[in-house]
């Protein structure tokens, strides 16, 4: 006979467990310290029997019980086994909320480690981790939507800032990608995003282009009176056309006073290869005050 709502109601603890039937291998089984649990008997495909707990009443009615039961005949029916399916369930949900974007882009940039990016380029892949972290830092990365993406880079997008905006999506996409190459994603959740975001043209920083504007900025920075060190950087800068942290970086073991050259290590270059910088007599000159 089927069970009603009536007696579930009514079932009441005794001194040993019991159970109370409904239709097709459901029942209650109810224990002595008054807990209520809703189970299935079924056989699988090599003729074993099994039990796959369904949840407990009064928070699993006996409609929801029912549906869940059929749920299970019907994986049984397509030859699979319901315990085994809630036992890879349970899995990929517990793998899936502790590999987190964050868990993620970490492990990514300790592969960029370990596969000899230069420092450089570790800390602002660093830096893109913890623009996005507030809005996709703690969410399990195999169920980030699209939308969700969108949201963490539009903020720069209407600040005008295009490149950070572009940047930050392509970072992202890098994540998602070997997330997908682990096994931690089903697929790279920025791909259909392409075009999503807007491309103005870039608006570059004025320059100089007449020489004796060139030389009035020279004279100016020769007649510069803040620190000292600002000064010579500044003078460094226009003769040696290096990057401003590759400058801000040297050391005095790299610089070879005799051959009139600086070398910057492939451990500071991005991509990692000495680059090797001609020093003009001006630069060899140029000294504190």
């Amino acid at each position: 006979m089927a069970l009603t709502d009536i007696a579930l109601r009514n079932a009441k603890p005794m001194a040993k467990p019991y159970k109370l039937a409904d239709e097709k291998g459901l029942y209650l089984l109810v224990t002595p310290s008054g807990g209520r649990l809703w189970k299935v008997k079924f056989r699988n495909n090599v003729g074993t029997e099994k039990k796959l707990s369904l949840g407990t009443y009064p928070e699993v009615g006996l409609k929801s019980a029912r549906e869940r039961r059929d749920e299970a005949r019907r994986l049984l029916a397509n030859g699979v086994d319901p315990a085994e399916q809630k036992r890879r369930d349970k899995h990929a949900a517990m793998i899936g909320a502790s590999n987190t974007f964050r868990v993620v882009a970490k492990a990514y940039i300790a592969k960029n480690q370990r596969d000899g990016l230069a420092e450089a380029t570790v800390q602002k892949r660093e830096w893109f981790v913890r623009l996005v972290d507030k809005t996709l830092g703690n969410r399990p990365i195999a169920e980030i939507a699209p939308y969700e993406i969108l949201d963490a880079v539009r903020p720069f997008e209407a600040s005008k800032n295009d490149e950070k905006a572009h940047r930050t999506l392509q970072f992202i996409g890098q994540v998602f990608r070997y997330a997908v190459a682990n096994q931690l994603a089903p697929s790279d959740a920025t791909r259909d995003l392409r075009g999503a975001l807007a491309n103005r043209k870039p608006k570059h920083h004025a320059a100089i282009l007449d020489p004796n504007k060139a030389g009035e900025m020279l004279r100016a920075i020769d007649g510069y009176e803040g620190h000292p060190s600002t000064r010579i950087a500044l003078q460094l800068s226009a003769l040696l056309f290096v990057r401003p942290g590759e400058l801000r970086r040297a050391e005095w073991a790299e610089i070879d006073l005799n051959s009139y050259v600086w070398r910057i290590p492939a451990t500071k270059m991005k991509a990692r290869m000495e680059h090797a910088v001609p020093l003009c007599h001006q630069a060899l000159v140029i000294h504190n005050p």
